[in-house]
Formats: structure tokens, C-alpha cells, sequence
């Protein structure tokens, strides 16, 4: 798979990256090609269909993008499709990533995805398997590589996918073990959203409606920013702070929060005058709850 200079090693229970150590579904064995992450890394799955939308690239890039100035690694399986475009962001925006395979490190990966993996340990990523050299991809491993992607990560995010698929397996996986299970909503009429849809009637998935708000609705701090966007603030944090926003203020963000809204449609969707409804967009502005680039598009962006 790789370069023949390029050695992968066998990596020691007790050194099993991000959360796969405290996992239930923690491999027996796992090898590694390429640098582990730092311990205080934080996983975030992103998988989805091999046959994704038309506009899927997009979305993932800015999906991933928001994650950039936290210590997240984006976890996903090096297939075509979904998994490629999420790893293929990561590299982009300069953030880790980690694949998980269904086979050994002698096994060939075809096509473009051999590269990528390439670029992925070139780039201080790494690949992970627990399937040794030589072992084939036979297609009962997808299941059991879909464990390990669940397991090394503290959410999941389901990005497109069809009813039925390998995606599906990596988000039930998450949901046994009561970590968060995110999915970007789509048209009731599309086949690639049947499956985050179907999580989101259930109630079993939190809805990443703005792409750009994942890192909020998965409660991921920054560390440092990266962007002219300004850090995410928290009500508690205003509440600390000794500020308190008005009640209307309140009920606009909370009603509102992770929707990007442009001032016509506040003014559809909200009971408040054009002019009360301008001076809690400035209050929520000046508190970092709301932002906008252009006075016409809102980003409700807050941490409740």
C-alpha cells in the first residue's frame, strides 16, 4: 500500500489513539502507518455514501473547515465518495485525519485512494487497520473497520448516505455507545439524505443545518483561531462575564441557533418589529453569539 521504506508497526493496547483505549469495541490487535496524535486530540468521525450528492464535496469541505484552530482529527474509512472528500479536506485546512482500512498494509489500495493514503502520512496523519499485512479486504471486515472508526472517536457526523450502507453500521456503533451522532439534514426526496434524515425523525441524531456551526453543535472548543471568524461564545460565558442579554435578545438566539438567516426571513419567522429586530442583532453581535459577513446573512453561531 505504501512506499516500500515506509514501515508501519504494531500499535500496544495501551497506546490505542484518541478514545479507542476506553472503547468497548477496541480492536485485539491494531497497526499503524504513519504518527498517532497527540493524546489530547479529539476524534470526530465523518462518513457517509461512496455515491454522494452532487454538491458533496462542498458540503464536506465545509464541514471539516469549521473544525479548523481545535485539536480534532478527522476519523473516516478511505473510501471513495464521502470518506476520500472528508481526508481530502482535512489535508486542505491543515487538520490531522486518520483512516481506518479493512485490510492489511501489503494488500494494493487502487486508484486514486492509494495516493491519498499517501498524502495522509506524508502529511503527519496516519492509517490504522488491525488486519495484519497480507490479509485480504474481504467484505465482512467493512463491519469491524466501521467499530474502530466509532471507537476512536467522541462524536460521529452521518454526511450523506442511503438507507442501507456502511455508514449506517459506523453510526449505530456510535449510538451504542452513547456518544453524539450528528447528521446534516436534506431533501425529503433525496436518496443520499434517507439516512440522516432517517436518524433525525428518530430522534437519534443533533442536525447540523449551517455546516460552518459542526464545531458548535459538536461542542468542540478552539484552541487557538485560525480565521477572521471569532470564537464561538457560550451564554454561560456572558453569564460570567456579568452581562446578561435582554429577553427578547435570548429568545431570538435560542430560537435560532445554528441557522444561518438572512434578515428578510428573521423578519417572516420572528413577531418582532424591523427595528427591535436590527437592535437584537446587534446585541447578539456585539455578545459573539451572531455574525455576519455582508449585513444580509446571519450566522447564529452560539454555544448554548
Amino acid at each position: 500500500m505504501m512506499r516500500k521504506d515506509r514501515k508501519s508497526m504494531e500499535v500496544e493496547p495501551e497506546n490505542f489513539p484518541l478514545a479507542l483505549k476506553e472503547s468497548k469495541f477496541k480492536p485485539k490487535q491494531l497497526f499503524c502507518c504513519g504518527q498517532l496524535p497527540p493524546k489530547d486530540s479529539i476524534g470526530v468521525a465523518m462518513v457517509g455514501t461512496r455515491r454522494p450528492g452532487s454538491s458533496a464535496k462542498e458540503l464536506c469541505q465545509r464541514l471539516v473547515k469549521s473544525l479548523q484552530g481545535t485539536n480534532v482529527v478527522v476519523v473516516s474509512g478511505l473510501a471513495q465518495g464521502i470518506d476520500s472528500y472528508c481526508h481530502e479536506a482535512a489535508l486542505e485546512y491543515g487538520i490531522s485525519t486518520i483512516a481506518v482500512i479493512a485490510q492489511g498494509f501489503n494488500v494494493p489500495i487502487p486508484g486514486e485512494r492509494r495516493e491519498l493514503a499517501k498524502r495522509i502520512v506524508d502529511t503527519g496523519g496516519c492509517i490504522l487497520t488491525e488486519f495484519e499485512n497480507d490479509f485480504p479486504a474481504y467484505k465482512g471486515n467493512f463491519p469491524a473497520r466501521n467499530r474502530i472508526i466509532s471507537g476512536l472517536c467522541s462524536a460521529t457526523v452521518l454526511v450523506q448516505s442511503k438507507l442501507k450502507g456502511g455508514a449506517l453500521i459506523t453510526a449505530d456503533y456510535c449510538l451504542q455507545e452513547n456518544k453524539p451522532l450528528l447528521a446534516v439534514p436534506g431533501d425529503f426526496d433525496s436518496e443520499v439524505a434517507s439516512g440522516p434524515n432517517f436518524y433525525l425523525d428518530q430522534g437519534k441524531a443533533k442536525p447540523i443545518f449551517l455546516p460552518e456551526s459542526l464545531r458548535v453543535v459538536a461542542g468542540i472548543p478552539k484552541i487557538h483561531d485560525t480565521s477572521d471568524t471569532p470564537c464561538a461564545t457560550s451564554l454561560k460565558q456572558i453569564g460570567d462575564s456579568g452581562c446578561a442579554l435582554s429577553p427578547d435578545a435570548l429568545a431570538l438566539f435560542k430560537k435560532f441557533n445554528g441557522f444561518r438567516k438572512t434578515f428578510s426571513e428573521l423578519q417572516r419567522e420572528c413577531n418582532f418589529k424591523t427595528g427591535n429586530i436590527l437592535a437584537i442583532l446587534t446585541e447578539l453581535e456585539l455578545a459573539g453569539l451572531v455574525e455576519t459577513r455582508d449585513n444580509y446573512q446571519f450566522y447564529f453561531n452560539g454555544i448554548t
